[in-house]
């Protein structure tokens, strides 16, 4: 028996590895800290707009996904602190022919999730359609097929009340670049399924005279006074205020509970309160880090006089400061470090969490397996395709960290030398090590795109011949998001190509890195690639 058992490894060696990569965890970056403190900010990479719901033990966030899919990540922590990816609530933006093309900035904004008779739901907002509904019972599972709940061009940052009086209602704002008005929260009733909101809106807030930008609100009850939390100021230069009534449709008094301060985290606001059994009160929010994306950051909160202050309240003038290093939530038990997964081996059939497509994925694009790789094909370009900006089949995944090597291992198939494949760090600008075939070589360019959201084309600025069919491709990336990738044939001796390059966010998202691969034109056999493997290291 235990030769039999070691041949088997012999023959089927990806058989220990499916074994011991079924959960791939980040190495890159963790909040905790180890000694009961954490260090915000708690994911250092674009959850935006998060909004968070507790259910047992254990706290569920979901976050803006836009264009990119799956979409609606759902992460799941018990402490608050560390946060594993364990599913996506939406497997494709529908409408379906509009998002198989890439749709930058559209499809899913602010989301809200809530856990209410035993479903959880989220209400999400397309700004181009409405305000959809999807619910589960289970959250790490499958999700219903969305239900566009209340139809409107411009509606976005939808967020559920179910009362204790029996009624539901539903709190909204507008998108002014698709319904003309914004700075303004507005409230109607639904049904108690949440599939149908009642055209009966009312204003809850002009923020036009001192709340300029209010959006994204979210709606809570606690000890007869009904809280909407919304953001203001901006998403970058903003602040944190509450709404206060006694009545759901109000008027409503409001304050500044938290605001940048003397700190360096900027706009801080737009996020989730949540509590712990112990009693402790927090805010969830997210910081514009620029090309980093909407980075995810952990506040404590305490009430005084039935208003809540968010942070550290330094001069006890009711406005709270993002803390940097605090105490660990108290939710009497210690749980092990975890975060989002960014290595990936490509070991098992099926993909880490950390993947997402620019669009709508197709069948044809590529293939886990249980082999040791990820097949990467190459697709032909669409037909108005200026630059990796119009590629619907970049597969790519969140930037997980301010600093980091990443290194991949590929194997090219290439058909001809129309086809190309490559690592991508992919924003409003983006550099590209793009590989070509050029008769028994392999080219090797760094390739800059600058405004490839406006159509401009790529500049290719250095490039070297390889004999190998396998390349290794790497980018070292600093905390000012600037990069520079190497080249290697060895996975030993490193070449740099190129000119650095300053990373640069994409439309309301950060940047992202992961690999595309395309051709020209479309054939009855294309080239592929294989990715075996993508590192990160500090």
């Amino acid at each position: 028996m235990k030769a039999l058992l070691i041949l088997n490894f012999i023959i089927f060696p990806n058989l220990l590895f499916f074994a011991q990569k079924e959960k791939i965890t980040a190495s890159v970056w963790n909040a905790d800290n180890g000694n009961g403190t954490y260090t915000n900010p708690i994911l250092h990479s674009d959850y935006s707009d998060p909004d968070v719901v507790k259910a047992g033990d254990a706290y569920y966030m979901t976050a803006s996904s836009f264009n990119c899919i799956p979409g609606l990540p759902i992460l799941k922590s018990y402490d608050l602190v560390n946060w594993e990816l364990t599913n996506y609530a939406l497997k494709k933006n529908i409408p379906e022919e509009l998002y198989n093309k890439v749709q930058p900035g559209k499809g899913v904004w602010a989301a809200c999730i809530r856990f209410h008779d035993d479903y959880f739901y989220i209400f999400y907002p397309d700004p181009d359609f409405g305000i959809y509904m999807i619910k589960t019972k289970n959250p790490e599972g499958d999700w219903s097929q969305p239900v566009l709940m209340k139809p409107g061009k411009g509606l976005i940052d939808p967020s559920p009340l179910w009362d204790d009086n029996g009624k539901a209602y539903l709190a909204y704002a507008f998108a002014g670049s698709r319904a003309g008005i914004k700075s303004i929260l507005m409230i109607c009733t639904m049904n108690q399924e949440g599939t149908l909101a009642n055209q009966d809106d009312v204003l809850l807030i002009d923020g036009h005279q001192e709340e300029s930008t209010i959006e994204g609100p979210k709606i809570y009850k606690k000890n007869g006074f009904y809280y909407v939390f919304a953001p203001a100021g901006g998403v970058s230069t903003g602040w944190q205020t509450v709404l206060r009534s006694k009545n759901i449709f109000g008027p409503y008094e409001k304050r500044k509970v938290m605001d940048q301060g003397k700190t360096n985290i900027n706009g801080p606001h737009q996020g989730a309160w949540v509590f712990t059994d112990s009693g402790e009160d927090w805010f969830i929010h997210f910081q514009d880090k620029g090309a980093f994306g909407r980075i995810v950051l952990l506040e404590p909160m305490k009430w005084k006089d039935n208003w809540p202050i968010i942070g550290n309240d330094f001069d006890n003038d009711g406005i709270g400061e993002p803390v940097s290093i605090f105490k660990k939530p108290n939710v009497g038990k210690t749980y092990a470090k975890i975060s989002p997964p960014d290595s990936e081996e490509f070991n098992l059939p099926k993909l880490g969490l950390q993947w997402q497509w620019n669009a709508n994925s197709q069948i044809v694009w590529g293939f886990p397996s249980s082999l040791g790789y990820f097949t990467l094909n190459c697709i032909p370009k669409p037909t108005d395709f200026k630059n990796l900006f119009d590629a619907p089949n970049a597969f790519l995944q969140k930037i997980p960290a301010p600093n980091f090597t990443a290194t991949a291992k590929i194997d090219t198939y290439f058909k001809d030398e129309t086809e190309e494949a490559g690592l991508v760090i992919l924003g409003l600008d983006y550099s590209y090590l793009k590989i070509k075939k050029k008769g028994d070589q392999l080219i090797i360019s760094q390739v800059i795109c600058e405004n490839a959201d406006k159509h401009m084309t790529e500049k290719q600025i250095e490039s070297v011949s390889l004999n190998s069919k396998t390349v290794y491709l790497r980018v070292k990336l600093t905390a000012d998001g600037q990069s520079n990738f190497y080249v290697s044939e060895n996975n030993l001796n490193f070449k740099k190509i190129g000119s650095g390059f300053h990373m640069k966010e994409g439309k309301w998202i950060g940047a992202k890195i992961g690999f595309v691969a395309l051709r020209d034109s479309f054939t009855n056999d294309a080239g592929y690639v294989k990715l075996d493997w993508l590192r990160f290291d500090n």
